[in-house]
């Protein structure tokens, strides 16, 4: 520990300091699952879990490969609020594909859906430990989500920055290396001395790329590290991550 000398903190957001996974589903069980008119005599069917999780991977894997095109120059940039829609529009196409649902047609349904991507509950240890190493560092938000997403899913959270960054301000996704160089320019600082923690493995290697010092935080949603992967640090949650750091 004594050689890695870090003088600010930077966080990935989404899966990293939320539960993005858990604030899908909710979201995709609501639209699944529409409210029924009182005088209607059975409740409204809901989704199994099975059929849950299948929807949950169709929006995953488009938002991934989506923002994978675009890294790749393959499309032309558009922000995460874009992509969530596009998301929801598959879902929506997908549940009535299955079904006959009225919700799945409804636009005002699936803009609902659509902002599920912001109304994500923090990790039980994300709001306390952002607390504790602000005692410490800077501490910056580095996020995939558009500025709008970024600041809502922020507010809702609890979550509290010294500088919040979306990559729409360099109009690609992470990895790319533009994304981490804004918290670089920000920082005003090397990039060794710039602390990049996620739970997902391919962040860390995007920011180790360009120079950042690396921590991996394991979460239940994460990409954890394979063997051959060599971050700084490794931590079970922000609580062990600050001991590591030395902030008690």
């Amino acid at each position: 520990m004594a050689e890695l000398k870090i003088d600010a903190v930077v966080f990935d957001v989404l899966g990293t300091l939320v539960d993005e996974p858990a604030g899908l589903r909710a979201g995709i069980s609501t639209f699944a699952t529409p409210p029924r008119p009182s005088s209607s005599p059975s409740p409204s069917p809901s989704l199994d879990g099975s059929e849950t999780e299948r929807l949950l991977l169709l929006w995953q894997r488009h938002i991934e490969r989506e923002q994978r095109r675009i890294v790749d120059g393959d499309r032309p940039y558009a922000p995460s609020d874009a992509l969530d829609r596009e998301a929801a529009e598959a879902v929506a196409r997908a549940r009535a594909a299955g079904a006959e649902d009225p919700a799945a047609a409804d636009p005002d349904a699936v803009d609902s859906l659509a902002r599920a991507a912001r109304r994500l509950r923090p990790w039980p240890d994300t709001v306390a430990g952002l607390a504790r190493l602000a005692g410490r560092f800077p501490l910056i938000g580095l996020s995939n989500a558009s500025r709008t997403a970024l600041l809502e899913l922020n507010a809702h959270a609890g979550l509290r920055w010294h500088q919040a960054l979306s990559a729409e301000e360099a109009r690609t996704y992470k990895p790319d290396p533009a994304v981490y160089r804004l918290a670089v320019t920000v920082a005003g600082l090397p990039p060794e001395r710039l602390l990049m923690v996620a739970a997902h493995a391919w962040d860390l290697r995007g920011a180790q790329a360009l120079g950042l010092r690396t921590a991996y935080v394991a979460r239940p949603a994460g990409d954890p590290p394979t063997s051959s992967d060599r971050f700084d640090l490794y931590a079970k949650d922000l609580a062990d991550l600050a001991g590591q750091l030395g902030v008690f």
